[in-house]
């Protein structure tokens, strides 16, 4: 089955056309597709909803030739229109800092250009794969990791996804793949099945996962077609990228709890971003209320080491104090995995408050929550072999550890031999 990744690419509205909710009839804001036509992509857009800063005017000026501004009206409602420090305006209006690369920063932070083994694919990981299926977003984030090919003019051919989904059908180890971009949402729902359904036909390939900000920037494309389609595909989940509590509107709990009421689980992936959600009281609230609507966190990543977002960054001793603020003090569910996704494709490395004090053969100390020493008594057995492995998983093969990487096919087409060790990168 042919798949394309067409989508309804956003343009400059119209000279003096309405962009406040107030302005618009509902039945436009409520579509989708006309929030992508009348995305904000200047600072003539942002200045007809904002009062602009000179540092944000700034921002917008350095930004041309960086990375592409653009959100949809929506997203752009919820800012304050008086306060440059609002989370939502930092998020979605660069700053001229972007322009300078602070040390160690990188175009391609998570190393993905090195484990790109076909055209659309990411193979970072032993057994599942990043499938990028379009180049385009409904918001260009100012932290962005992927800023070096999402915003652009290029996006995945037919050939490039035919390529990408002949390297999942002859890769037997991939159990997992994740849609992402760009925002898959932005697909046509038509298209955006077709390549579900060719995934789904793939008997190694047990879990489909999409990454998308769209239920946060664009609640309205989660309409009952677009469910009615993702359905048809389980086990699906979808993982979306709630920063801030102020994000947590009507309309996205409407649109997350249409996806959960359809057995798709959702996930949250938040970024810390320095002086935008590096709060207890912020990250508190936000997870909170990610649970209220049945979204489950998931990581908060410390900020990836892009180029031009050291101003965004907070430093890993922060973040880990923050983490102390978090665990103990709110549900176990409400309490997402803190993790640096390692520079250069080392992958996700988890962080946090240590917990263990001290551990000896009978005892270990152990500091809990709210700072207290307690011990927990070491049992007298040791061995940890599970005997009975050998009777449930006979005949099963080991899993296979490789990445996918460029230039080197013979590794990576699923026909090499796993226990040889010449056979394995």
């Amino acid at each position: 089955m042919a798949v394309t990744a067409t989508v309804s690419l956003p343009v400059a509205p119209e000279r003096g056309s309405a962009l406040r909710r107030a302005d618009v009839h509902p039945s436009d804001w409520s579509d989708w597709r006309w929030q992508l036509r009348h995305m904000l992509t200047s600072a003539e857009d942002l200045a007809r909803v904002v009062e602009l800063s000179s540092e944000e005017r700034a921002g917008l000026a350095a930004s041309d030739g960086l990375f592409r501004v653009g959100l949809t009206p929506y997203y752009a409602s919820l800012m304050d229109p008086e306060r440059p420090d609002c989370p939502i305006r930092r998020q979605a209006i660069p700053s001229a800092r972007e322009a300078h690369t602070a040390p160690g920063e990188l175009r391609d932070p998570l190393g993905e250009d090195s484990h790109n083994p076909a055209p659309c694919i990411f193979h970072k990981y032993p057994d599942r794969v990043l499938l990028m299926v379009v180049d385009r977003c409904a918001i260009y984030c100012r932290h962005c990791n992927r800023r070096r090919l999402v915003g652009g003019d290029d996006p995945p051919g037919l050939a490039e996804l035919d390529a990408g989904m002949a390297y999942i059908e002859r890769t037997p180890r991939i159990r997992d793949v994740l849609l992402s971009g760009g925002d898959p949402l932005l697909l046509s729902t038509r298209k955006l099945d077709g390549i579900l359904a060719r995934l789904r036909a793939i008997p190694h390939v047990e879990i489909i996962r999409i990454g998308t900000r769209v239920p946060v920037v664009l609640p309205m494309r989660i309409d009952d077609e677009l469910v009615a389609a993702l359905r048809r595909h389980h086990p699906l989940y979808v993982n979306t990228h709630f920063n801030h509590p102020a994000e947590l509107t009507g309309e996205a709990r409407a649109a997350c709890e249409r996806l959960v009421d359809a057995g798709i689980p959702v996930g949250n992936q938040a970024v810390l971003l320095r002086g935008i959600n590096s709060s207890v009281r912020c990250l508190r609230a936000l997870m909170r209320g990610l649970l209220r609507m049945r979204v489950r966190p998931y990581y908060l990543f410390q900020g990836d080491t892009v180029a031009g977002t050291d101003h965004l960054r907070t430093p890993v001793e922060a973040a880990i104090a923050l983490m102390g603020q978090l665990r103990g003090w709110m549900s176990g569910m409400a309490v997402p995995h803190l993790v640096i996704d390692a520079p250069g494709g080392g992958g996700k490395i988890p962080i946090g408050p240590t917990y263990l004090v001290e551990a000896g053969d009978e005892w270990v100390t152990l500091r809990n929550y709210r700072g207290a020493l307690v011990r927990y008594p070491q049992p007298a057995e040791r061995d940890c072999a599970v005997s009975y492995d050998e009777v449930y998983f006979a005949g099963q093969p080991v899993d296979d550890d490789r990445e996918g990487g460029p230039g080197r096919p013979d590794c990576h087409d699923g026909s090499g031999d796993p226990d040889d060790p010449d056979d394995v990168t």
